[in-house]
């Protein structure tokens, strides 16, 4: 079950309807963004994992990677352009991207995001 999944309410970005009950939803357009592009936003994590560890979100709401078909072919190289682009803005030269998708992944928010994750990871070895 989708915890993004709900009646759709205007957007105040771009027009397009976004579901009211999903948090990243919510923060795609009221979020303390790090950085922002047409279409895309990256957050800090409030729970990190990382000494950095930055969220990407798509404007458009999307559940799971694995509806990433859902983006046109330009969209999908403008996200992952903007994935690039947000790691060399924090700074991070070396680092790791991770997308959890469905439950047995990892993903707790039904909205497909992109962890940035920079510097000492939480769990992993030096």
């Amino acid at each position: 079950m989708s915890s993004c999944a709900s009646v759709p309410r205007p957007s105040r970005r771009r027009g397009s309807s976004l579901p009211e009950t999903c948090l990243f939803c919510r923060l795609v357009v009221e979020g303390d963004h790090v950085h922002a592009a047409d279409g895309f936003v990256a957050i800090r994590d409030i729970a990190p994992k990382a000494e950095t560890h930055l969220l990407v979100l798509p404007e458009r709401h999307v559940d799971t990677f694995r509806d990433v078909g859902a983006f046109t072919p330009d969209e999908a190289k403008r996200m992952l352009e903007f994935v690039a682009e947000t790691a060399r803005q924090a700074g991070l030269e070396d680092y790791r991207v991770l997308v959890n998708v469905g439950p047995g992944g990892g993903q707790t928010i039904y909205h497909l995001h992109w962890h940035v994750l920079g510097g000492r990871i939480e769990g992993m070895p030096e």
